[in-house]
């Protein structure tokens, strides 16, 4: 038999309860009575109405991230600047504008979550999930501009030291904002990493970014406010290596995600849960990718060399449906079957494109 390839992402319709012998996947009754208990408590179908659904409640979950940190951070930067206006400070008023920039991420990554929601067409066939990943490079670009600003306002106040009044206020506003932002930087890498968006990880470790110069400008005032003058710049320097290390780990995690970087234990995963479908012989490249906060895969099997088509097909569906059972955010698997081979290689015409 030729090899054949399966398809599941694009409404391609099965029901669970119709066809339980070819859908049941596991090489076990135990395996099987578990899967089917899995259905009961998780009732699902992997229509294509059905992926959307979960993928536009994807992009909610982080538009409402979004917006609920833009508030905390808008209102900060509020507070923020009203003490700027009291007491001089420039420290905390390179801050302030920190957390403003910090707050103005959120317009790329709302933009890119609203994108990611348009359906695929004939020149994206893949959808718009990308523009996650663009959004991730203007985060890290901000990052990269405000360890710039910040070390520029060291050196500045380290050449020229300047008086600082209302010290408490600077103090109050600088623990203040560091609240603020800690608070949204968790939030943003705690929802990014369940959604699988890696834009919205890096604009959390952006935020944390703000909330170590809030302690900057916390520990300037503490050392102003003793005689030292010299203590805000000094501290600001070493709060600029601090961010720069943040910007390194974003960098990373943007990067990866450009570069189609998976976490390796997701490929063992998929393995192991092909090789457990009953007809899977043997088990090829196995391949994923992120396309926004979603997973794709390829995956190569072998089966019987004598089964019919539509019993393999039916092994290709089982398969998709284990990996979709098993690797978190997989929202379409196309899987291709070969035979094993008694003779010549059924691939040698492909052999001289692969050099």
């Amino acid at each position: 038999m030729d090899s054949g390839e399966h398809s599941h992402g694009h409404g391609h319709d099965h029901e669970h309860g119709l066809h339980r012998e070819e859908h049941g996947h596991g090489g076990s009754r135990w395996s099987r009575l578990r899967h089917q208990f899995g259905h009961m408590v998780t009732p699902h179908s992997h229509e294509a109405r059905d992926k959307v659904d979960s993928a536009m409640e994807t992009s909610r979950e982080g538009m409402r991230t979004l917006w609920l940190s833009l508030a905390v951070l808008g209102a900060t930067a509020v507070v923020q600047a009203v003490i700027v206006a009291l007491s001089g400070s420039v420290a905390l008023l390179g801050d302030t504008i920190h957390n403003f920039a910090d707050a103005l991420t959120a317009v790329p990554l709302g933009i890119a979550f609203v994108l990611g929601r348009r359906a695929a067409n004939r020149r994206y066939t893949y959808g718009y999930g990308r523009a996650e990943d663009l959004a991730g490079i203007a985060i890290v670009l901000t990052i990269a501009a405000s360890s710039a600003a910040a070390a520029y306002q060291a050196i500045d106040r380290l050449l020229n030291p300047r008086d600082v009044t209302h010290l408490w206020a600077v103090a109050v506003a600088a623990v203040a904002g560091f609240i603020g932002n800690e608070w949204v930087a968790r939030y943003r890498i705690r929802t990014g990493r369940r959604i699988g968006s890696a834009a919205l990880v890096a604009d959390g470790l952006h935020a944390r970014t703000d909330g170590f110069t809030s302690l900057a400008v916390l520990l300037g005032a503490g050392g102003a406010a003793i005689g030292w003058r010299w203590a805000d710049p000094v501290v600001g320097l070493l709060i600029t290596l601090a961010i720069l290390a943040v910007l390194k780990d974003a960098a990373r995690e943007v990067y990866r995600r450009l570069m189609d970087s998976v976490d390796p234990e997701l490929v063992v995963a998929a393995e192991t849960a092909l090789r457990e479908v009953d007809g899977v012989l043997d088990v090829g490249q196995v391949r994923m990718r992120w396309i926004g906060h979603s997973l794709r895969a390829e995956a190569d099997i072998v089966v019987d060399p004598h089964q019919t088509v539509v019993q393999a097909h039916a092994v290709a569906v089982n398969a998709e449906h284990a990996l979709i059972h098993t690797i978190p955010r997989l929202t379409a698997a196309t899987v291709h079957t070969d035979h094993i081979t008694h003779g010549s290689d059924p691939h040698a015409p492909l052999a001289h494109h692969t050099g």
